[in-house]
């Protein structure tokens, strides 16, 4: 990856998130970070239950086999996705209202 991407990337305050199809002990998981980690990030309440903090990996991680066992596998990884995102959001003090779009449903 070119220097100048990593640079863009991070200049700002990010909420990052992605799946990874795991390497030798560590199996597939959902994972989902921030940059720089707000203070509080690690002890922020996530969805669903089996999300949590790796201290090891310094982010959150949802494996992929509560995933793949869930009766709505959707709901469980939006929930994950959205709760992470809140955690970065809330605890950064960023200004939702004007970072977040609601589309307009037509009728």
């Amino acid at each position: 990856m070119a220097d100048w991407v990593t640079r863009e990337a991070y200049s700002h305050e990010v909420s990052s998130c992605g799946f990874w199809f795991g390497k030798g002990a560590i199996e597939a998981l959902f994972y989902a970070y921030a940059y720089p980690s707000p203070e509080g990030f690690k002890d922020y309440l996530v969805q669903p239950q089996e999300a949590f903090f790796s201290s090891e990996m310094q982010e959150f991680v949802l494996p992929y086999e509560a995933v793949r066992q869930a009766s709505d596998p959707d709901a469980m990884v939006l929930a994950f996705l959205q709760t992470t995102y809140e955690a970065a959001a809330n605890l950064g003090h960023w200004d939702r209202a004007a970072l977040e779009y609601i589309p307009v449903l037509k009728s």
